[in-house]
């Protein structure tokens, strides 16, 4: 009897060891992606107060959605090339921007784009020695060959999950970079020699692929987009991050047999910030993803999406930009004004039928912030 109750003993110790170990196992990790944050003159001109840069009323609504997330991921679509800041069409933002994005709990800022050359050689470098001086990881541009080879891919390693993030642009606007400055161009060759680094020698659980690609104002993805992306799955890209149509396109959520996700798309996030207006310019999504690495094998559990829109409010003599998220301010049409309600409401319609339409396993986010 007694042997026996010894025996229930250990084995108690054991499962209760082995559930441990399997906690300790299974590790989860949500990634935000948002699309593009810019800087128009007009969103210069408002900014400035009192003889600064105030960006507070920017994201004072998607704090909290922001830095609920493991990681958050912006699409930097300017340079901080310095003074005289300028709007479209050569980019340079006030350092205050980046300090307000990282504020609102941005951790990674992509900087291969078609404006990251808008200043030049100068403007380039002082963008990478503004985020350095602000400690934020970013992707995309390099001081030189040298800096992109122990830089590239950009490994990130969050609650047990390793991460590479590679980040590619279709063009600089047919401004040529200075030498020795690196941007990354799309380029299948160095695409696809990325990723196998990025999942042989460097051991990356997770390989996400940021690339500034597509037609402009266009609401789906084109064949070359389709194509490129079918090329980076094959190679072994797990997720593929879109930008540049400043409209949102379609998120597409691949599965095995077994129902498991192995892939995902999102074709175009849209804007983050921005103060273009042209119809479905004045919104975008954040995309959501959560990961989990259960006994070292790492799968993607789920995505979903978050609907935000620019509003522009007269503060005395000045206009506050404000992203709004629509789940939430949808439901609080008097706490907005009308103009901007309607406003807001057709960008969500127009969103919410594309997505109705082509989204693949993506639904939205509809839990409210604050």
């Amino acid at each position: 009897m007694k042997s026996y109750s010894y025996n229930i003993k250990i084995l108690l110790v054991l499962l209760i060891v082995n559930c441990k170990l399997s906690i300790v196992n299974c590790q989860e990790l949500t990634l935000l992606f948002a699309g593009d944050a810019m800087q128009h003159q007009s969103q210069i001109n408002n900014a400035y107060r009192k003889g600064i840069y105030d960006y507070s009323s920017y994201f004072k609504h998607l704090k909290d959605y922001i830095t609920e997330a493991d990681i958050a991921i912006v699409n930097l679509e300017v340079t901080l090339g310095g003074k005289p800041y300028t709007g479209y069409p050569m980019f340079s933002a006030p350092d205050e921007f980046p300090i307000a994005l990282k504020d609102a709990g941005f951790d990674v800022f992509l900087t291969s784009n078609n404006h990251c050359v808008d200043r030049g050689k100068k403007g380039l470098e002082r963008t990478l020695d503004v985020l350095d001086s602000l400690g934020v990881r970013h992707v995309g541009t390099y001081r030189n060959q040298a800096e992109k080879v122990r830089n590239y891919p950009m490994m990130l390693t969050k609650n047990n999950i390793r991460m590479a993030f590679l980040n590619y642009t279709y063009s600089t606007n047919g401004i040529s970079v200075s030498s020795p400055n690196v941007v990354n161009y799309i380029d299948t060759i160095q695409i696809k020699n990325n990723i196998r680094d990025a999942k042989g020698f460097l051991g990356a659980d997770l390989v996400i692929v940021a690339i500034h690609w597509g037609e402009e104002y266009k609401l789906n993805q084109n064949k070359e987009q389709e194509r490129l992306t079918k090329l980076m799955f094959r190679e072994g890209a797990d997720l593929v991050i879109g930008s540049h149509p400043h409209v949102v396109q379609p998120t597409h959520v691949l599965k095995n047999e077994k129902g498991e996700i192995t892939n995902l798309v999102v074709y175009s996030l849209g804007n983050f910030v921005s103060a273009q207006v042209k119809e479905n310019t004045d919104g975008g999504q954040m995309l959501k993803v959560v990961v989990a690495k259960e006994n070292f094998k790492t799968k993607i559990k789920s995505c979903s999406y978050q609907l935000v829109y620019v509003d522009r409010q007269k503060n005395e003599d000045k206009i506050d930009f404000t992203l709004l998220p629509v789940s939430r301010f949808e439901n609080m049409k008097d706490s907005i004004s009308p103009t901007t309600y309607d406003k807001m409401m057709i960008f969500a319609r127009n969103a919410r039928d594309l997505f109705d339409k082509y989204n693949v396993d993506c639904l939205e986010d509809t839990v409210n912030q604050e």
